[in-house]
């Protein structure tokens, strides 16, 4: 996360909390989660579906579901793709949902790959629970009548949307997409009410999601002679002000077993193991953290399980990537 919902803005008279998309280890196999010109971009039907959960050890850390599908297909003589993806995260008290819809269409043929437009239309909605604040009124450090700390559960939702580039080569791929780019703003109000009487003192709560920039980038490295491909993938999340990114490096046996290591930038260093087994992957991930918080967690754990189905294109489609990164 680029910037934890802990932070308070505080603002009078409206509190202000700022949120991000989750970041996951595997990024790899949810290339449409964060670019959404990826969807569409093989001969397969994919849906993915993500787990992490993060710091082990510490209450209220961060805890991250995903579901992605998307699907390429022919219409009047063009290259499209389309897909969805659903995201359930709960950071703290807050409890945040991204849902999307995705469409991308080919613009040319470059160099042996495609170049590829993607945009996206969704909804961000989140919850705040109030009714589980605990402020201690025994010292000079804290007010239990903070007037920018809610007392009650609230929430709300806004429209968002995001755009992408992504170019895929049989040999590696490279993308750059900006999502929430309106840094829409959602007034958190008490189910049922409007925000005016669901706060006291003239007091308002909202919560915004940053805008970021992704910049994705892979390849496809043959070992000569054996049956092992390495595949280095790396990831960079930007809001313009912070930056959080993970390296990782892959080896695929056989196109059957895979392994390798990741750093997440600041913040930690990465197993990660795994197997596609008749068009079925799974894969696990184990953060250590490389920080402080060490001492209070015992890492992160994240999961991966997913299904590719070949679709059929007549032998016409020349977009037909035989990279197992991308099915």
């Amino acid at each position: 996360m680029i910037v934890g919902c802990t932070a308070l803005c505080m603002q009078f008279p409206i509190a202000s909390y700022a949120q991000s998309d989750p970041l996951y280890t595997q990024s790899w196999a949810l290339p449409s989660l964060y670019n959404p010109a990826a969807v569409g971009s093989t001969d397969y039907l994919r849906i993915r579906g993500a787990g992490r959960m993060q710091w082990i050890g510490i209450k209220n850390a961060p805890k991250s579901f995903t579901g992605a599908a998307d699907i390429p297909f022919k219409l009047i003589g063009r290259r499209w793709g389309g897909g969805v993806n659903i995201t359930q995260e709960g950071i703290g008290l807050f409890s945040n949902t991204y849902v999307n819809g995705q469409l991308s269409g080919r613009l040319k043929r470059l160099f042996g790959g495609d170049l590829t437009l993607g945009i996206q239309v969704g909804y961000f909605g989140s919850t705040f629970r109030g009714s589980d604040v605990y402020i201690p009124d025994d010292d000079d450090y804290h007010d239990s009548n903070d007037p920018s700390i809610p007392k009650q559960d609230v929430g709300g939702g806004s429209v968002d949307f995001g755009v992408g580039l992504f170019y895929s080569h049989p040999k590696f791929h490279i993308g750059i997409s900006m999502l929430h780019p309106a840094s829409p703003k959602v007034k958190l109000n008490t189910k049922g009410t409007t925000s005016s009487s669901a706060t006291s003192d003239n007091h308002e709560f909202e919560t915004y999601v940053n805008r970021v920039l992704y910049l994705t980038a892979g390849s496809n490295i043959p070992i000569k002679n054996t049956l092992i491909e390495l595949q280095p993938d790396l990831i960079v999340a930007s809001d313009l002000k912070d930056i959080s990114a993970v390296l990782s490096v892959k080896g695929w046996y056989n196109k059957f077993l895979f392994g390798g290591i990741a750093y997440r930038w600041n913040d930690a260093v990465s197993i990660n193991l795994g197997a596609e087994i008749k068009n079925f992957i799974l894969g696990y991930s184990y953060d250590i953290p490389t920080t402080r918080i060490l001492k209070a967690s015992s890492g992160s754990h994240e999961i991966i399980v997913g299904y590719k189905m070949k679709l059929d294109f007549s032998g016409k489609n020349r977009n037909r990537h035989r990279s197992i990164r991308l099915m």
